[in-house]
């Protein structure tokens, strides 16, 4: 999956109070169904049909899709299939990644679309992954399996990954490229150029122990680290 995260779309600003409320209520009944295409394409024509939007903007549907998935984003308790507590960390203020029960790879996440408490006492919140659809939705352990978004190491910060660091590498194989958890094991130091750093790092990744020869450009690390 493509690490550089979609800019969030501008959200449209020229809602009457009138329709924000209706917006709001909608929320509060249907949750994650208000993100549905046709679901919003007919609240855009009733709200163009009201007297209330005479000589105001035509409203388009994905402007109301928007405003939808960032209520969503902002809060994640809406829609909640299990409303006891709360998400752990505010979505609207950090970025996130989650690991996908289904191949044990790290991916972004979109959104958080509810969360639950198990027998256990363990929290799990659903999330849908950026560039996927409902039907890959996952609920995830909050506690292992979601974290603040990695990010890529610069050329400038090369001499600071140590052996030993934890680090997300960017895996590729000819069916997939996605990115797992791995130590580094071993750095080969070179001089670097006008392209930047020409080091090789020696990785091995987590949940095979496999090992593998990459740049720096495939791998990426904690923040605040």
């Amino acid at each position: 999956m493509d690490r550089l995260r979609p800019r969030n779309r501008p959200l449209f600003s020229g809602f009457t109070n009138a329709e924000i409320e209706k917006m709001e209520k909608v929320l509060r009944d249907s949750g994650e169904q208000s993100l549905n295409r046709e679901f919003c394409q007919r609240m855009a024509t009733g709200f163009n049909r009201s007297s209330g939007r005479a000589g105001k903007p035509v409203i388009k549907w994905i402007e109301i899709q928007n405003w939808f998935q960032n209520r969503l984003q902002n809060s994640p308790k809406v829609g909640s299939e299990n409303k006891e507590g709360e998400i752990i960390r505010d979505s609207s203020e950090l970025e996130f990644e989650a690991r996908s029960s289904k191949d044990g790879a790290w991916y972004d996440v979109e959104m958080f679309l509810a969360h639950r408490f198990l027998s256990t006492g363990e929290a799990e919140v659903r999330v849908r992954f950026v560039g996927f659809g409902a039907e890959e939705d996952e609920w995830v352990n909050i506690k292992n399996a979601v974290r603040e978004r990695s990010v890529p190491v610069e050329h400038t910060e090369c001499s600071k990954l140590k052996v030993g660091d934890l680090v997300l590498c960017f895996q590729e194989r000819r069916d997939q490229a996605i990115f797992y958890d791995a130590h580094v094991v071993e750095i080969n130091r070179k001089i670097h150029d006008i392209r930047g750093c020409r080091c090789l790092f020696i990785i091995r990744y987590n949940h095979d122990n496999s090992e593998e020869k990459v740049r720096l450009r495939r791998l990426c690390w904690r923040p605040n680290r």
